[in-house]
């Protein structure tokens, strides 16, 4: 189904949903397309004046509301994602209360949307300036965080007072209608928030790239197709916030527990089986601790269990699809033919009945070299490349030598150790002996082809409002 202008609509045309580790069809999906998209503009256009129009408490009150249903079904929304997207149970459940917190956060940061005033040089004059909603926002959300990357756009687009589109990702409408279904229970009203599911992305990207309705487009996805997106956002002058790819470094000093660094990989690297954005893709450690801290985290990522995420003792969950088990492989296969060292994985999962989903076993490489493609590229898979590096002079370096920008985290106890590389580091997150430096309260985003703009924080609401300066004669 469709949500647009407060109703659930069907359409002739669907698309099914599968299980990723089982194979299994899970649900038919009203497939939408141009027509649909549009329906979904002009609804957001016409709600825009009186829902900008209504107070701060007014909106943050409808966010607390949300917040409170999303929370009673937390179970519900959570053991839907390990249907529909495959993450273990556990980690669904995180990601429900993760994704609870933006719309708790929003409402209440929906009342803290100041202005200003600003002394003027001429006796006569004052100068006033205002914070008002951008208008019409268009988001288009990945698969991998279903339902917070929902919450994540929708919560500070309302408490902002814009009205919005969204296009969730086609392997997770399922997630994203149950979202809808409570926007609509708590009584959000008519054309503020609307949905459009589809089979074809791109032409119902582009109806909402062209519409001039359309004051800002939110996307979080690859580098490759924000970039696209991207372009055609500005050349229609349209604001924009992309949150794209990730080619993390992980460096563990020599002054570091490695063990405890190790463990702290493995929670990280292989969340989401590899996923996510911020996941490590280069790990560097200094040589003289790099054996016990392979050690560690080959015993721990050998230990790891595949399989169904409903499975008691599973941690790591199915790819999300053939193709991207297809790309691990060649990775994997790539870096050993240059040399590098297979410790523990390294192949896909058949047996036991991992041939109906999308399987790879958590993999750990040593030996990487620049020369090997999982150095150079995101992997969004369960395997962890180790570099050895002997001298701090030069790590700076090789970790900034990428296009991205995102993520990056040190393992270091010396305090000037640590601000000296989380300074040098040219990205938009570091962790510094922290695996997870995010919140709904904490501003979300990247530097470089890693993105541009901030999700979260009371940065993320300024994400979607508009700056307007009154000047007056007295």
């Amino acid at each position: 189904m469709h949500y647009i202008d407060g109703s659930w609509i069907e359409s002739a045309n669907t698309f099914e949903v599968t299980n990723p580790a089982t194979g299994e069809t899970i649900g038919q999906v009203a497939d939408g397309g141009a027509v649909e998209a549009a329906q979904a503009v002009a609804a957001a256009n016409k709600a825009f004046a009186s829902f900008a129009a209504l107070t701060a408490y007014d909106r943050s009150a409808l966010l607390y509301k949300a917040w409170t249903l999303m929370t009673e079904r937390s179970e519900d929304l959570a053991r839907l994602m390990t249907a529909e997207q495959g993450k273990p149970l556990k980690a669904a459940r995180n990601e429900v209360k993760y994704a609870a917190d933006f719309l708790l956060w929003y409402a209440e940061e929906a009342k803290r949307v100041y202005g200003e005033t600003i002394p003027s040089a001429r006796a006569n004059q004052r100068f006033m300036v205002m914070r008002q909603p951008v208008g019409v926002c268009a988001a288009i959300t990945p698969w991998n965080y279903p339902i917070s990357m929902i919450t994540r756009k929708i919560g500070p687009a309302l408490a902002a007072g814009c009205t919005m589109v969204l296009k969730p990702a086609e392997q997770t409408p399922l997630c994203a209608i149950a979202m809808f279904k409570i926007f609509d229970e708590v009584g959000i009203p008519a054309g503020v928030v609307n949905m459009v599911n589809t089979s074809s992305p791109e032409e119902v990207g582009n109806v909402w790239l062209q519409d001039s309705r359309v004051r800002k487009f939110t996307f979080t996805g690859s580098t490759e197709v924000g970039k696209q997106l991207a372009s055609q956002a500005v050349s229609n002058v349209k604001r924009v916030s992309m949150e794209l790819g990730g080619h993390a470094p992980f460096i563990v000093f020599d002054d570091a527990d490695p063990v405890h660094a190790a463990k702290g990989l493995s929670l990280l690297k292989f969340l989401n089986t590899g996923q996510a954005c911020i996941s490590p893709n280069r790990i560097y450690v200094q040589r003289t601790i790099a054996e016990e801290f392979l050690q560690t985290l080959t015993t721990r990522v050998a230990a790891m269990q595949a399989g169904e995420g409903t499975t008691d003792g599973v941690t790591i969950g199915p790819l999300v699809d053939t193709a991207s088990v297809d790309k691990v492989e060649r990775q994997v296969q790539d870096a050993l033919d240059k040399g590098a060292k297979l410790l523990t994985g390294g192949q896909r999962l058949n047996e036991g009945g991992l041939d109906k989903g999308h399987f790879f076993a958590p993999t750990v490489l040593s030996d990487i070299t620049p020369d090997m493609r999982i150095h150079n590229e995101e992997t969004f898979g369960p395997v962890a490349p180790v570099i050895v590096f002997d001298d701090e002079r030069d790590i700076l370096d090789k970790a900034n030598d990428t296009a991205y920008g995102l993520a990056a985290y040190l393992y270091t106890d010396d305090i000037s150790r640590a601000w000296r590389i989380a300074e040098g580091l040219r990205f938009g997150i570091i962790g510094i002996n922290d695996i997870n430096p995010t919140s709904a309260a904490a501003p979300f985003g990247g530097m470089n082809e890693s993105g541009l703009g901030r999700e979260g924080g009371h940065v993320g609401l300024d994400e979607y409002l508009d700056t307007k300066l009154v000047g007056w004669t007295v």
